[in-house]
């Protein structure tokens, strides 16, 4: 099978690259700078549960098979689905989430169901603007469902909700389903405002924080144990573990797992710049650098960095068209620094007080990606960073407690 030919670009600590399943920590001397960081790595590369063979190829063996996942579902050299067939596993069906099979589309873009050339599998997209749940009819057609998507740990990132309607879909429909674990690299920490669940949405479904430290199959195991799934009901589902890998494992994506997110540093500032998406400043789609830039053109006083966004791949018609930005350029900033601050609202902050517009700063997006009104309001109302970061400690402080019973991996 041809793989999306998507390459990472640098980070900013160039001395801590490894091979694609290395697991680096950079141990930054300067809070802003990694120029001079020293690297450890973990003896032990990760595993990843599409790796492990022995683990799931007897539980599948002799089923119909359904496939969710996308470019990301790679092992070494070869995606998960040439894995599958040829141990003899019969896919029937694939099944693909926002981006696509093949993680090319923009964010929010509609995917039509397709047929994938290499086996001629067909695909079904989950992602159409139609359900976000495979029909009764397909459904019937198959035994199981695997799920195999590199997630990256952000409630407002929608793999994982797309498998919680897969998951869904299977307790309806009587259908087991095998989570194939992979890494999250924002799993170091827990941090931001629980749901409010009068706020789901497309980019928010279950109670649990902005950032909520947990792997795809951590957090399948919760939504089952803790009745998240449709009417309380229960997947039968089946979670094959990484191994090597720990709370605390820095692990370099092999793959960028969307459009958007080409680089380990955007991944790490995600949880940061996604708020933008809810206001009229860019955050850097239709440039080399998404998610680690944020200007608007009328940000001039204080801000010399500038950029201008063009429709390219993978952002087509991003915010603020061809118009010259000013604003902040994040991209040498340490990895340590930024996982060490977590969600970082000085950004927003910033931009909100420099354009002073008001509540125009602000969208409906806004407040469905924090998950609440409440950021917003205290934003407008002055607060600091700090002070805003403090409103949702105990809410952190619970949801640790919550999702004790259903943790894989050790700290």
């Amino acid at each position: 099978m041809k793989l999306l030919k998507t390459t990472l670009l640098t980070l900013a600590c160039a001395a801590c690259f490894t091979t694609a399943q290395a697991v680096t920590a950079c141990a930054a001397q300067s809070e802003s700078k990694c120029a001079a960081a020293k690297c450890e790595r973990q003896n032990a590369p990760v595993v990843v549960g599409a790796a492990r063979t022995s683990e799931y190829v007897p539980l599948l063996k002799g089923k119909r098979v359904a496939l969710l996942s996308n470019q990301t579902g790679i092992v070494g050299s070869k995606h998960v689905l040439d894995l599958m067939l040829e141990n003899g596993i019969k896919v029937v069906t694939i099944f693909s989430p926002e981006h696509g099979f093949r993680g090319k589309a923009d964010a929010g873009e509609k995917v039509g169901n397709s047929v994938d050339e290499p086996t001629g599998i067909p695909i079904a997209s989950l992602y159409d603007g139609k359900s976000p749940m495979p029909s009764k009819e397909t459904m019937s057609k198959i035994d199981v469902v695997v799920v195999d998507l590199q997630d990256v740990g952000l409630r407002f990132y929608t793999y994982y909700i797309t498998m919680i309607h897969m998951m869904e879909a299977c307790a309806r429909d009587g259908k087991q389903v095998v989570v194939f674990d992979r890494p999250n690299p924002n799993i170091m920490y827990v941090d931001g405002p629980i749901l409010d669940m009068k706020f789901k949405s497309g980019v928010g479904a279950l109670p649990i924080p902005i950032v909520y430290g947990m792997t795809m199959g951590e957090l399948a195991q919760m939504a089952n144990g803790e009745g998240w799934i449709e009417g309380g009901k229960k997947a039968q589902l089946t979670v094959v573990p990484c191994q090597n890998y720990t709370r605390h494992t820095r692990y370099q994506l092999p793959i960028a797992p969307s459009p958007n997110l080409p680089n380990m540093i955007s991944v790490y500032l995600y949880p940061s710049t996604c708020f933008f998406e809810g206001t009229p400043v860019s955050l850097g789609r239709g440039t080399l650098a998404p998610f680690q830039v944020y200007g608007h053109p009328d940000m001039k006083a204080g801000h010399q960095f500038t950029f201008t966004p063009r429709s390219i791949p993978g952002a087509k018609t991003p915010p603020q068209l061809d118009k010259l930005c000013y604003g902040t350029d994040l991209r040498n900033l340490c990895a340590d620094s930024i996982i060490a601050k977590g969600i970082d609202l000085t950004y927003v902050i910033d931009a909100y007080r420099t354009l002073n517009i008001g509540d125009k700063f602000f969208t409906r997006f806004f407040d469905l990606l924090a998950g609440n009104d409440t950021m917003r309001q205290m934003i407008m109302a002055g607060k600091s960073a700090a002070e805003i970061k403090a409103s949702w400690q105990a809410d952190v402080a619970k949801f640790k407690q919550q999702r004790k019973p259903y943790l894989i991996y050790k700290d």
